[in-house]
């Protein structure tokens, strides 16, 4: 046989063991730790062991000794398999496999290297599973000095034999010869013969980790993981491939469990002993350490759970100071157990109230800067800010990261005069400044009104870097802001000639995302992989005329599907069960296909829909902004005495539908979807879809998001859900500022009960109308001190020109920052009895007495003839009065009874019909004072009204209170 026969014998034998070999890897590949699953026997091998069984059968009964156990045990021990294999022995040494083999042999211990391969190559040809014909061509090619060869076929004999450690061997040939594939598989097959061999894995992992095979690292790591819990150093070698592959949660997840598990263990903290070898405890390094609880802060925080990782940081750092007992910390709103002491202090002032004094612990400036970060975003901003005072008290230089951070988060909560700083003091030094240090100073100023600040920073980062295009545009647009269209214009012709130039340019070869190795023995596509994506080979791309083919029967499908829901709803209004069902069948299909469209949820929510197939554009996005910029400066060139022309964007109309149904349709379908779900009790399902549809390009405009809040109002307030229809009431009411009617739709929605009385007295809700209403009282008395926050879309209070967001806590609305027609805000010129008295009934709700009268005495001063404040003011004295602390009550009684006989005097004066209202009221003040015959006449007095007109409500209220 020549060498031409030889290469195509390996060709072609190598195929089938190829495609078994491949799907070994599949299999392997998946899941480790699997268990075996059970393998059911075809019909012919269960026929076969029955006719063993009677076999057994018959020679037991031929036996004399029956009794003997042991002859039982020795006629039934077989094995069908090893008879099977002994069957198939039999025909190969029929068929001369066996003698082939002996002359195979002989011929390489005479030295015959090609008659030997040869040989054994015929005994493959008939028996591929003879794994020592395998093992002789093998080594045949190792004495050649083929050793590609060589190992290409001994991982073929490999798997006729299962042998651990020749696996293992193998593995370490493929690794030495760059066949990084092949040897990661080598070591999964150690694993799966050897489920003890945890070194295998690590050598997988690392393996994997050096190929950027980020996948196979992960899984190998997670099993050792699963055999040594909790171990850090596997877990230090982990976090960094769960944090590429954005694995966060399982990656806190386990850092959490970790901290447990020592927490456990140790539950008084890390004790350090005398002698490592006289304990059981764990090596230092295999502890849950400081660093340890600093990436899982960070998780935390880069998760948005800010709660977590203050508690992390917290009880963490008081476990590592073997303080983990001193519990009663965690009973502090504050991080007071870390205040500074009053001699480092400096000018730092800290105030702390309550029972239980600070405890001045120390803590690291790593984890107080985690401290400040959580704080910060959760809006907890004065504790945040004392934290990170001691953070930027340090070396910037040594700490650049940690107050770029800091600035950061700032910025992010909109508080650009105290990121401001920050960023300045970072691009002071050019060891800590950078382009984008200096752009974020420039936004900071410009977001504070500092405008020449802020062009002298970008003339900066232009002179630095001509090539800078986004610098570019924003001078020109704080040119255009300061009304110097030329030195715009002049900038925007840079960026216009920069593009042209880049366009001309040719394009560089891109870097191939894989690096081909030689593929010689290796039965797998050897590739270094990196970060790179390539497209995949063989994909299909449907043409434009297919994709409209394609939109116009979904077009059809909709239409139909529409037509038909519209058939069904009177029908389903009527009790029609079946109907109910289709028209759920068939609106769920429209909604999921809503939802599921990409060109309605763009991730750049500033333009309107328009349409599956918008007009094509030569340009970027980029691109067209410069242009529009250039258009519009060059019109204010021309003519100079009309207004600046307003940015149209030249964009195509706004479309109205959306496969032949219009918006306003698909949002009554949203709705009426919603409302039956929450009907049928899935209120989380309707909320979800209701929150989804906010967030569509479709229904960017004021009208279409207020539809849409208050219909997820009207669910939650169906299901229960009262703090989801104050989250919405919130964000109507800043929204529309000064406007009575959002808080109006909060007074609905809240209206009674014990549930809405606790989300009627919540903190945040209180902090927030406390907010308008300081907001409404200085726009009538200051309203020099107004300032329009352009970001926020709404008046903000500003002191000498400085906004005072330190000391207001500003809200962060995601779903309000989709840019879109607003109405235009007016300050008000008169106060507003109607904020004040609510607040001054929050107050009343909460029973905090004297805050609510010292309020509704001020709406009663604004509107002194409305009974609703009068009889408020009733309530609020008299409940003054009932109090302990009350010096005056005997004033507070009268002044409760002045007010309520105004109230009287006022509701008779609209309506004769009011007056068991007004009697039950006042039977309730004379019950509630321990007047019970004053009150039992006011309660006969309203069941008489109620028997004459046949009213139950006040009735039996009257009735309960009077048995009461």
């Amino acid at each position: 046989m020549n060498m031409d026969e030889e290469d195509d014998f390996y060709s072609g034998s190598l195929v089938d063991s190829e495609s078994d070999y491949a799907d070994d890897s599949e299999s392997d590949d998946e899941e480790k730790e699997s268990e075996v699953e059970d393998i059911e026997l075809p019909q012919g091998v269960q026929a076969e062991i029955d006719t063993d069984f009677n076999r057994l059968v018959s020679n037991i009964r031929m036996t004399d000794d029956v009794s003997n156990a042991a002859m039982l045990h020795r006629e039934w021990d077989f094995n069908i398999a090893q008879q099977d294999a002994e069957f198939r022995d039999d025909l190969r040494e029929a068929s001369g496999i066996g003698k082939k083999k002996g002359e195979g042999n002989q011929a390489y211990v005479d030295g015959n290297i090609p008659e030997a391969i040869r040989i054994m190559q015929e005994v493959i040809r008939i028996e591929p599973r003879a794994s020592s014909a395998w093992s002789v061509i093998a080594q045949c090619y190792e004495d050649s000095d083929e050793p590609k060869k060589a190992l290409q076929l001994r991982i073929m004999a490999a798997h006729l034999r299962h042998d651990a450690d020749e696996w293992e061997r193998l593995a370490a040939q493929s690794r030495d010869l760059g066949y990084n594939q092949q040897a990661i598989y080598c070591y999964s097959k150690v694993y799966s013969l050897d489920p003890t061999n945890v070194d295998a894995l690590w050598d997988r992992a690392s393996l994997a980790k050096e190929i950027n095979d980020l996948r196979t690292a992960r899984h190998s790591l997670l099993a050792i993981l699963k055999r040594f819990p909790h171990d850090m150093t596997v877990l230090a070698e982990l976090r960094p491939i769960l944090i590429e592959v954005s694995d966060l949660p399982l990656c806190a997840s386990l850092y959490q469990a970790a901290l447990e598990h020592y927490q456990t263990v140790q539950p008084l903290g890390p004790a350090q002993p005398i002698d490592p070898s006289l304990t059981d405890q764990p090596s230092p390094n295999q502890m849950f350490g400081f660093i340890d609880l600093l990436v899982l802060a960070d998780l935390y925080n880069t998760m948005a759970e800010y709660d977590h990782a203050i508690q992390i940081i917290r009880k963490g750092c008081r476990w590592l100071q073997g303080r983990a007992s001193q519990r009663f910390w965690d009973g502090c709103v504050d991080d007071r157990e870390y205040d500074l002491p009053r001699e480092d202090r400096g000018n730092l002032n800290i105030e702390r109230s309550g029972d239980v004094q600070p405890g001045h612990y120390p803590l690291d400036v790593n984890a107080r800067h985690r401290l400040a970060i959580a704080r910060i975003k959760l809006g907890e901003v004065e504790e945040g800010k004392m934290h990170a005072s001691i953070v930027l008290a340090q070396d910037v230089l040594d700490y650049a990261a940690l107050f770029g951070e800091i600035a950061d988060s700032y910025f992010e909560r909109e508080m650009y005069a105290d990121a401001r700083p920050i960023y300045e003091v970072l691009g002071a030094d050019p060891a800590t400044s950078s382009f984008y240090v200096l752009l974020q100073v420039a936004v900071c100023r410009r977001m504070l009104g500092d405008l020449q600040e802020a062009v002298e920073v970008y003339k900066q980062v232009i002179d630095t870097d001509q090539t800078n295009n986004d610098a570019k545009m924003k001078l020109a647009e704080l040119y255009e802001i300061m009304d110097e269209p030329r030195k715009a214009l002049e900038l925007v012709y840079q960026v216009i000639d920069s593009r042209k130039r880049r366009t001309h340019q040719p394009e560089a070869s891109p870097a191939p995302g894989t690096v081909s190795q030689p593929q010689g023995a290796s039965l797998f596509e050897e590739k270094s992989r990196t970060k790179a994506k390539t497209p995949v080979p063989g994909k299909s791309r449907l043409t434009l005329a297919e994709l409209k083919a394609l939109e116009e029967q979904r077009e059809r499908d909709v239409i139909l599907g529409y037509n038909r829901i519209e058939d069904l709803w009177p029908r389903m209004l009527h009790g029609d069960v079946e109907a109910e069902r289709e028209w759920m069948i068939e609106v769920e299909k429209l909604v999921e296909m809503f939802r599921e469209t990409r060109n309605l949820f763009l991730t750049t929510r500033d333009y309107d829909f328009k349409g599956m197939f918008p007009k094509r554009r030569i340009q970027r996005r980029d691109d067209t902004d410069e242009d529009r910029m250039l258009s519009r400066l060059e019109l204010n060139e021309r003519d100079k005495h009309t207004r600046r022309a307003k940015d149209d964007g030249q964009a195509s109309e706004k479309v109205d539908s959306f496969r032949g149904v219009t918006f306003s349709s698909w949002l009554r379908i949203f709705m009426q979807y919603a409302f039956v779900l929450t009907k049928r009790g899935d209120y989380d399902q309707a909320e979800e879809v209701l929150r989804h549809v906010l967030l569509s390009n479709a229904y960017r405009d004021s009208n279409s998001q207020n539809t849409i809040r208050i219909a997820i109002i009207t669910c939650a307030v169906h299901a229960g859900k009262f703090s989801v229809a104050v989250e919405q009431c919130r964000k109507i009411i800043n929204t529309h500022q000064f406007n009575n009617e959002a808080f109006r739709l909060l007074l609905v929605s809240l209206a009674s009960g014990h549930r809405p009385t606790d989300s009627f007295v919540s903190s945040t809700l209180q902090k927030h109308v406390l907010r308008e209403l300081r907001l409404h009282d200085a726009s009538v008395k200051t309203p020099e001190l107004m300032k329009w926050n352009v970001v926020g879309r709404k008046y903000n209070l500003s002191s000498s020109g400085k906004e005072e967001l330190s000391k207001v806590e500003e809200e962060v609305d995601e779903e309000a920052e989709i840019p879109g027609p607003m109405e235009t805000i007016r300050m008000p010129t008169k106060n507003n009895p109607i904020i004040v008295a609510l607040y001054g009934q929050m107050s009343l709700a909460a029973k905090s007495y004297q805050s609510a009268i010292f309020y509704l005495l001020h709406a009663y001063d604004y509107c002194p003839e409305d009974p609703v404040v009068c009889l408020s003011l009733a309530i609020a004295s008299l409940g003054r009065a009932m109090q302990r602390q009350s010096d005056n009550r005997h004033h507070m009684i009268a002044q409760g009874m002045a007010f309520l006989s105004q109230y009287r005097t006022l509701r008779k004066s609209f309506d004769d019909e009011m007056l068991a209202e007004v009697d039950y009221n006042f039977g309730r003040a004379f019950h509630q004072l321990g007047l019970h015959t004053h009150a039992v006449s006011h309660y006969e007095r309203v069941l008489e009204i109620a028997e004459k007109r046949g009213s139950e409500v006040s009735g039996a209220s009257a009735t309960f209170d009077y048995g009461g």
